[in-house]
């Protein structure tokens, strides 16, 4: 019989909040049921394992992470909505990295297409149709902004800019004005 009081969203809950403490990596059902006092077992009703227990984790971030996103670009269009966009990216790393490394974890495709990882490439598209991308030029452009943004953010995290000038939020607006400059120049390839 499941322990009172737990239920999968609390599990998840706690999971996150694991990661963020002790890494993504290290989250596992035996971890978690220690923080609740209770035996792994006692688990079993609400995740699978612990690998059933990351994937929720991953789900639950990036959707946590989408509803973020949405806010912050809400009404805004070209370099703010591109700005905003990728502040939250980094604000996430800064604030929850256990759960900004989760949102990073390979998924199955059926899980990924249900997950709010779709919301994530929405978005990206709809603040790259201001700049006028067409395809294959607007996957090329999501790509390069995730990469930038999950990369800076997990970097920066790491402490890999902290030891030498300038600051690292100066570089931060470089990057973002580059970035901008780069969308709207968006070198085109000559069709066979």
């Amino acid at each position: 019989m499941a322990r009172v009081g737990l239920s999968t969203e609390r599990l998840v809950r706690a999971g996150a909040e694991l990661a963020d403490e002790i890494g993504f990596e290290q989250v596992t059902a035996s971890e978690l049921a220690r923080r609740f006092d209770v035996k792994v077992a006692s688990l079993y009703s609400h995740v699978k394992n612990s690998q059933d227990l990351k994937t929720r984790i991953t789900l639950f971030a990036l959707e946590e992470l989408a509803d973020r996103a949405a806010d912050a670009i809400a009404g805004r269009a070209g370099k703010d909505a591109l700005v905003a966009f990728a502040n939250v990216y980094r604000d996430y790393e800064r604030e929850h990295p256990g759960r900004a490394a989760a949102a990073r974890m390979r998924l199955d495709p059926e899980t990924a297409a249900a997950s709010a990882g779709v919301r994530h490439a929405q978005m990206t598209r709809a603040i790259l149709r201001g700049y006028d991308l067409a395809e294959p030029d607007a996957t090329h452009a999501v790509r390069l902004l995730g990469s930038v943004f999950h990369g800076y953010a997990s970097l920066e995290s790491a402490g890999g800019f902290s030891h030498s000038a300038p600051d690292s939020e100066e570089t931060w607006t470089r990057i973002l004005d580059a970035l901008d400059a780069l969308l709207r120049n968006w070198p085109t390839v000559p069709t066979p």
